[in-house]
This record gives structure tokens, C-alpha cells and sequence, in this order.
């Protein structure tokens, strides 16, 4: 057969050997002798046939096989009528005609294998990016597992492991102890302010699924992750790790905590694109807007959630049971009985809302704190529930958060928003140990330009504050468990640093780690949420640059201050305290030598120039200038 060629070489050829035998030859010459000769019929003055046109016979379709088992390139049959659906729910293939040139091929049973089986890859058990069982790429074989208990050909299983190590550097204002210092002799109200944290964090997660999750819900879900995390910490003076003053200045802890165990369960569809609802129960992750400032954190719970309208609404139905955390780690302690705290949410998000490239949320959330009589000690014995501060005794509280947040783009401008309003009662002000109204509000906006390789984004954030600790009027706005993704998150000074407010409550903190609220509270995994706090102002600039697909370099600069400091002073005593508390400037250098999420590596440097309020709180002997955070990580992951 000819590749590339054409077949009127072919047809001229059969039309110089022969013609069909309908067509009269012409007469031959006269034979060489007369004795040869034989008599000739009287002459046919019947005109010959016209000669045969091959080519318009080929194109007008008569012709299709020139020579048995060629074809003309390029042509084929009509196909089949097209097929009907005579029992809903099935379709039948299509007959072999339907797929000309095929008819000698056979069907594969397993489709998941095709490819193996081609010879175009081997699966290897280490390798995530081609075709692995491990990662769900294609269904257990049930005979070779028989000890789970599964039926059918769909079911996936899926493993995910993290190895995460941090290494940190950084200074902060660390006061002495009360009763004994790590050097003799140091009376200052600050002492020493460098110290480190190292932490290695491995995290196992394991998933077994029913159905082809590729293009729809999966009808069933098991799911479990384990975190155990190691870390060492050295801080220069004493009473800051433990509250026994007969405890070093160094710490090992190492713990293991349990942060997703649920199954979900597959409940509908409501129409034949996979609009679905579903319902999952048990230690799962929830995020209650886009950056999470309100609520975001692995808890028990039940959620039912869901879409509609070709997925462009999406919605969720939730209520939380609050976990005890571990004190060193952050990780969920489940051998401790739940809190008295319950977490109810709603939220419903739409898609090109109000403009296209935008989707919108609204959500309601209601938090119900029962932890009056509840006396809670960390484990390194600092009291958390009630928090030392204020009138030392036990809170409960009631507060509806009533939100609304977008995540998108208005034409070449990318859109981050987050509003809040906090609305409720505490049943106790620590001021004046009398209920009090919570009305409090929250707005965070932040803006982005991409221009080639380079971002630039701007960022605000306003959190009030309370104006007047001893009304009937809690106003400084806090959330329930915050981890925002914004500013520069982590690689932020004050978001990634906890600053202690000493003097005026003991195991108090401006501010908690990886937060950006100025809270004042005892502990954000274990302490209670306080609505009498100075509130938050902030403005950020900043820029990522892709420098190549596998180093990216983000740099933040960012200005701080405190809301209203009206509770700073009650606690401290003081006639005022100025509401500056600094530039936030950081730089990071993030590394991916495989240009994916599987070995990321970063380095990141903060500096804290503090304001005239930061300086008023936290002026010491060595009256520091700038406190700096380094960060040293490496993620890697399968």
C-alpha cells in the first residue's frame, strides 16, 4: 500500500492493461501471411463505447476499492443511523461498523490500565505523578485485598504523606519571672529576648473511596489523617515554657493527634450534570470564608453540603463540636472531653455574582460558649479557661456572626473581601462581672494586579475595638479559631509571632500565633474568644514575582495599630497609651525544584520596627529597636 501517495497511478495502470468487457477493442493489423488469414466478418459500423472515466467514478463514491483491502485516503462509509436509548439508564454500544477501521481491534475491560498495558508507563509505588493505586488513579482489585470489606470494581484508595520542618529563629519582648530569672541579678521587667523553635511535623492521611470521583461526588468516603509533631524550644529566661520556675529554659515535647477521621456519604443527585448533596460526620476540615479569619480549623462535626444549578451555588449546613488541642503542638487531643463550645454555621456561595469572574458568600455563625465552670490548665500548667485577666472568673457567651465575602476578579483587578458584624451577649464582663452586649465588626479587603510575572496586591484590615471596658457594651471584635491567609500570612512578624502582654493579666497575649487580631486572649486552641480587646488596624502593600516557574520571591510591607486602647489602659494603668505599634516589613524566597506542590522550600525574614504604642507597652533595658522572625521550611509531600 502506498503511504503518503496517490492511487491514480494505480488506475492509469489498470486502464493500460485492459478494459471491462463491455468495452470492443480495436481491430488488430492484418496478419503477416495470406494463408493465415481467416475470413473477417463483414465490418461493424456501430461506434465504440466513450472510454471510461475512472476518476469521476472514484469521487462520485461508485469506486471505493481500487484493489482488495486499499481504499481511497481520506474516504469512508456513511455511519449508522444514530443510536436510541431503549432502557433507561444504559447504552448500548455502538456496532463495529460505527468505527471504521476498527473491526479488528478488541475492547479493553479495565480502562485503568490501558496505558500500562500499551507500554506507555509502569506504575511504581513511590511515583505520585503517573498512574498509581496508591493514589487513586485507578481501582483495587478486591482479590487481592480481600480482607477489606468492599464490593465491586470502583472502589480507590488513596494515601498522602507530609513531612514538614520548621526551623525558627526570632526576638521577642520575654519578661522575667516572678520568682527567679535564668541570670541572678536581671531585675528588668523584660529580660533577653532571643530565642528558637524547631519542629518536625509528619503527617499520614488515609482515604478509601467508592466511585468514579473524576466527574462526580463519590458515593462513599472513609477518610483518616494522623499528625505527630516533635519540637524543641530555648528561650532565655525561665517561667516561660513551664510555670514552675525549677524547669529549664529549653523544652522536647512531641505529640500525635488525630486531625481528620469522618466518612462522607453520598446522598443525591438533583439533575444529570452532578449537582449533588451530601453528608459527612466525624473530625473533618472547615474553612468559613475564603481567607479564614472567622473559623478555620479541623473539629467534630456534621456537615450537610452540596450545589446547585450546574454548580453555581454551593451551600453548607454545619455544626461543630469544639476539640481540646494539645498545648505545643496545636494538633486535636481527642483523649480530652470535648469542650463546652458548639460551632453552628451556614454559608451560601455563588458563582459571577454580582460580576462575572466573582462569587459571593453570605453566612451566618453562631457560636455557644458554655465554659463557665470550667477550669482549664495547659499543659505546661499556665491556667487558659478562666483567663487570668480582668476579674479572674469563669465566662460563658452567646454571638452571631452575620458575614459577607467575595473571592474573584472584576476585569483585570483580583478580589479578596471578608465583613463581618459579631452580635450577642457575654454573660460575665471581666471588667465588670455583669452581662454585656457584643457589637463588634470586622472588614478585610485585598486587592491584586498581575502584570507578566509579577503580582501586586494591597491589603487593609479593620477589626474594632472596645472604646469603654466599663459599660454594658463589649466592641472589640474577635473570632473563633482565625488562620488568615493574608498580609503574608506566616511569613508576617505579627502574624506568625505571639507578643505577651505583660503586666495586667499573666499568660495573656496581645496577639495569638498565626492571627492577626489583637485579641488579648489566653490561647486561641484553648482559651476563650474576648470582645474586650483594642481592636486592629491594618494596611499591607506588597508584590510576588515569578522569577521562574520554580523560585518565586514575595515580599509584604505592612503598618499595624491598635483600634481604640481604652482596655490597654484599664489593664496597665495608664493615662494613655498611643495607638502605633509598627512596620511589619518580610521578604520570602520560595523554592519548588520540581515546579509542583511536592518539595517546596522556603526561607523568610521578618523585622518589626515597633511605634510609639508598641515601645510604651514593651520598653526594656536594652530598649530593642527591632524584633526579628526568621523562618526556615521545607515541605515535602506524596
Amino acid at each position: 500500500m502506498m503511504v503518503g501517495g496517490s492511487l491514480w497511478p494505480i488506475i492509469a495502470s489498470l486502464a493500460a492493461q485492459g478494459t471491462p468487457a463491455d468495452v470492443v477493442a480495436p481491430p488488430s493489423e492484418p496478419p503477416a501471411t495470406a494463408e493465415a488469414a481467416e475470413p473477417q466478418p463483414p465490418e461493424d459500423l456501430t461506434p465504440p463505447p466513450p472510454p471510461v472515466d475512472w476518476k469521476e467514478m472514484v469521487d462520485d463514491g461508485l469506486i471505493t476499492d481500487i484493489i482488495e483491502g486499499r481504499r481511497r485516503p481520506g474516504y469512508s462509509p456513511d455511519l449508522p443511523d444514530q443510536l436510541t436509548q431503549d432502557n433507561v439508564g444504559a447504552l448500548r454500544p455502538p456496532p463495529p461498523q460505527a468505527f471504521p477501521g476498527i473491526e479488528n481491534q478488541l475492547p479493553i475491560p479495565d480502562r485503568w490500565r490501558l496505558i500500562e498495558t500499551l507500554g506507555v508507563v509502569k506504575e511504581r509505588w513511590f511515583d505520585p505523578y503517573h498512574q498509581n493505586t496508591l493514589k487513586g488513579d485507578r481501582p483495587i482489585d478486591p482479590e487481592k485485598v480481600k480482607w477489606l470489606p468492599i464490593k465491586g470494581d470502583d472502589w480507590f484508595f488513596i494515601a498522602n504523606a507530609v513531612s514538614d520542618t520548621v526551623f525558627e529563629p526570632r526576638t521577642f519582648p520575654i519578661p522575667n519571672g516572678v520568682q527567679t530569672t535564668e541570670r541572678p541579678g536581671s531585675l528588668d521587667v523584660f529580660g533577653k529576648s532571643r530565642s528558637f523553635v524547631l519542629a518536625q511535623t509528619f503527617i499520614a492521611g488515609v482515604a478509601l473511596i467508592k466511585g468514579s470521583t473524576a466527574f462526580k461526588p463519590p458515593d462513599v468516603e472513609y477518610r483518616l489523617t494522623l499528625a505527630y509533631q516533635a519540637n524543641y524550644v530555648d528561650v532565655p529566661e525561665r517561667r516561660v515554657l513551664d510555670v514552675r520556675p525549677s524547669q529549664p529554659s529549653h523544652r522536647y515535647d512531641s505529640f500525635l493527634g488525630v486531625q481528620e477521621l469522618f466518612v462522607d456519604k453520598h446522598l443525591g443527585n438533583t439533575s444529570d450534570r452532578y449537582d449533588f448533596y451530601s453528608i459527612r460526620l466525624g473530625i473533618q476540615p472547615f474553612q468559613s470564608d475564603f481567607r479564614g479569619f472567622l473559623f478555620n480549623d479541623s473539629q467534630l462535626g456534621i456537615r450537610l453540603f452540596g450545589n446547585r444549578d450546574n454548580n453555581r451555588f454551593q451551600y453548607n449546613l454545619a455544626a461543630f463540636w469544639r476539640l481540646e488541642k494539645d498545648t505545643n503542638s496545636g494538633l486535636n487531643d481527642i483523649t480530652q472531653t470535648p469542650r463546652d463550645d458548639f460551632v453552628l454555621t451556614a454559608n451560601l456561595y455563588r458563582q459571577d455574582f454580582p460580576f462575572v469572574g466573582l462569587t459571593s458568600q453570605i453566612s451566618a455563625t453562631y457560636n455557644m460558649n458554655r465554659e463557665k465552670n470550667d477550669i482549664q490548665i495547659d499543659h505546661n500548667g499556665f491556667p487558659v479557661r478562666p483567663a487570668l485577666i480582668g476579674d479572674l472568673r469563669g465566662r460563658e457567651y452567646d454571638v452571631v456572626y452575620l458575614g459577607y465575602s467575595a473571592d474573584g476578579r472584576i476585569g483585570r483587578i483580583n478580589v479578596t473581601a471578608s465583613f463581618y458584624a459579631a452580635l450577642g451577649e457575654d454573660r460575665n464582663s471581666f471588667f465588670t462581672s455583669k452581662p454585656a452586649e457584643i457589637r463588634a465588626g470586622f472588614a478585610a479587603a485585598e486587592l491584586s494586579y498581575d502584570y507578566d510575572w509579577m503580582r501586586f496586591r494591597l491589603s487593609g484590615l479593620y477589626a474594632t475595638g472596645d472604646g469603654d471596658p466599663y459599660n454594658k457594651t463589649e466592641g472589640g471584635f474577635d473570632a473563633i479559631f482565625e488562620n488568615p491567609i493574608f498580609g503574608g500570612a506566616d511569613t508576617s512578624y505579627w502574624i506568625r509571632q505571639t507578643i505577651p502582654f505583660a503586666g495586667g493579666g499573666r499568660v495573656i497575649s496581645i496577639n495569638g500565633r498565626n492571627g492577626i487580631l489583637n485579641s488579648l486572649r489566653s490561647s486561641k486552641e484553648e482559651g476563650q474568644s474576648n470582645f474586650n480587646n483594642p481592636g486592629t488596624i491594618f494596611l499591607g502593600a506588597g508584590a510576588d514575582f515569578d522569577l521562574t516557574p520554580q523560585f518565586r520571591i514575595s515580599t509584604n510591607f505592612n503598618h499595624l495599630w491598635f483600634e481604640n486602647t481604652a482596655t490597654l489602659q484599664a489593664l496597665r494603668m495608664e493615662g494613655s497609651i498611643p495607638k502605633d505599634i509598627g512596620f511589619d516589613l518580610s521578604a520570602a524566597a520560595i523554592w519548588r525544584p520540581k515546579a509542583t506542590q511536592n518539595i517546596v522550600g522556603r526561607l523568610s525574614a521578618a523585622v518589626l520596627l515597633p511605634g510609639d504604642g508598641f515601645q510604651d507597652l514593651f520598653e526594656n533595658k536594652n530598649r530593642e529597636d527591632a524584633y526579628v522572625s526568621i523562618l526556615a521550611n521545607m515541605i515535602l509531600s506524596f
